[in-house]
């Protein structure tokens, strides 16, 4: 089975709220990145018709651009890949100056994704047919970023041997 990218698009446009700010008077990283974990539940979802998806990695979030109070920011994501159960997603943020009228990619952003079903194992999703020139180049290099991830993920698990579980305030 196989689904075209777009049917997974989700775009999410929210207003900066004063909440959302850092003492630099721009967006919160982890709003940001609750924002993107949002969206790429929801195309995990819309591609698998899974009941649930679980995050499984995160594996970059690229900060390009301050994202300001006067902007508003818009998340798009997509699958832009797929694995046996697993779905890379894409997920890119617009800034867009509310005043000016001016729009820039303020971040950019991979996250992976395991559909679960009703026993919370995982189950198999269908492939990605990329069409537009963006879902074709993020398709062709998805590869060498799942190699990239496997290796993280095997130097995470090893470092995980080493970190001690002891609270230091107990010695």
């Amino acid at each position: 089975m196989e689904k075209r990218a777009k049917e997974s698009r989700i775009v999410n446009t929210d207003q900066v709220l004063t909440s959302d700010l850092n003492n630099y008077d721009t967006l919160f990283g982890g709003v940001l990145m609750k924002k993107l974990d949002g969206c790429a539940t929801l195309s995990a979802r819309r591609h698998s018709r899974a009941k649930e998806c679980v995050t499984a990695s995160t594996d970059s979030i690229h900060f390009l651009h301050p994202i300001c109070q006067t902007d508003s920011v818009c998340v798009e994501s997509f699958v832009c890949s797929t694995g046996n159960s697993s779905m890379e997603i894409f997920c890119k943020v617009i800034a867009e100056d509310m005043m000016e009228g001016t729009r820039k990619v303020a971040a950019t952003a991979f996250l992976t994704f395991v559909a679960l079903g009703e026993d919370k194992k995982p189950v198999k999703v269908p492939s990605v047919i990329p069409e537009t020139e963006e879902e074709k180049f993020l398709y062709s290099s998805a590869t060498e970023r799942a190699e990239a991830r496997k290796k993280r993920r095997e130097k995470s698990k090893e470092l995980a041997e080493y970190i001690t579980l002891e609270k230091p305030w107990d010695e």
